[in-house]
């Protein structure tokens, strides 16, 4: 935490991966499986429900508008209306677009990245990335079909793209680092607008991300190249 934002440190090293329209592609994420719509669909819920029974923070992330700011961190906005509270550390690394920057380029009204450890929604920030104006909230959501949350609406019962035939809920180890800070934001990129709250490691090396915040999609898969494979409830 920080006694005041003007006197954070400068963020050095990291690499940003633009989120919006860049470099990561929606691959077969057009039709409809019969044998994945046949899956059991996760149930419903703002906080993120379903059968992958997991507790406890882990890697993720959101992005979102700047709402607020204070000494120890600041609120967003996602663009399906989800608010974030975002939690920083003397740890925490932050970039304007690729450029190394200061927790003071954090001001309201400005869209950002945010990545680090996930406990509903709130993110302990590891990184976060000042985005270009316009990237957030942009005509990649409507695309994508997102369903914003609302309060007592079952989830969209939809799949599109090809799930991976070995992929059962609850199944797979949870990721970190590098690993699920790459899925987080492809997932985030093609499907903007909740929070991920874990990225699994599939047996086959594939990824699902769990999605909250929505109610559709919960789950988002990512392969090997993270890039999107498929998204259902």
């Amino acid at each position: 935490m920080f006694s005041s934002k003007l006197t954070r440190s400068v963020a050095v090293g990291a690499a940003a991966i633009a989120v919006a329209g860049g470099s990561y592609g929606i691959v077969s994420a057009t039709s409809s499986s019969p044998a994945a719509a046949s899956r059991p669909a996760a149930a419903s819920s703002g906080s993120g429900g379903g059968s992958n029974a997991r507790s406890g923070p882990a890697a993720g992330g959101s992005s979102g508008t700047v709402g607020s700011v204070s000494t120890s961190g600041f609120t967003i906005t996602t663009s399906a209306g989800q608010k974030v509270t975002v939690d920083e550390a003397s740890s925490t690394t932050y970039e304007k677009g690729t450029a190394p920057a200061s927790a003071s380029a954090i001001t309201t009204g400005e869209p950002v990245l945010v990545l680090g450890t996930v406990n509903s929604t709130t993110i302990t920030a590891t990184q976060v990335t000042v985005q270009p104006a316009g990237s957030e909230g942009s005509a990649a959501s409507s695309a994508a079909g997102v369903v914003p949350f609302q309060q007592g609406a079952p989830a969209t019962s939809k799949t599109v793209g090809q799930i991976p035939a070995d992929y059962t809920q609850g199944s797979g180890t949870l990721a970190s680092g590098t690993t699920a800070n790459k899925a987080t934001e492809a997932a985030l990129a093609a499907y903007p607008g909740g929070v991920v709250d874990r990225v699994v490691e599939l047996g086959n090396g594939e990824y699902e991300v769990h999605y909250i915040g929505v109610n559709w999609p919960h789950h988002i898969f990512v392969n090997q190249d993270f890039k999107i494979i498929a998204a259902s409830d």
